[in-house]
């Protein structure tokens, strides 16, 4: 099948397999259930990664695009979900006074 890993970077950001959810710790003020649809199964080796493996290539980027969405990477301090891989183009943020 296919496979797509996800990263997630940040402090308290934590992800974890639950039945046929994923428990996302994204900052929020809560906790957020992702619902994982039929044939594909989503894994999580370490509480910073998340795999997504199935048969469907379309559908395996799709739930991977989806749960990177809940809290996409951000160019100042890079916190947040990307692909395993993926380049975050870092910004400098204003100089303090």
């Amino acid at each position: 099948g296919f496979t797509k890993r996800l990263e997630i970077v940040g402090v308290g950001y934590r992800a974890e397999a639950a039945g046929r959810a994923v428990k996302l710790n994204l900052g929020y003020s809560h906790p957020i259930e992702y619902p994982v649809p039929q044939g594909i199964e989503v894994k999580t080796p370490s509480p910073t990664v998340i795999e997504v493996s199935g048969a469907d290539r379309q559908v395996v980027g799709q739930v991977a695009a989806e749960l990177r969405a809940l809290r996409p990477t951000e160019p100042y301090k890079g916190k947040g979900i990307k692909y395993e891989g993926e380049y975050v183009r870092r910004k400098a943020g204003k100089t303090g006074v």
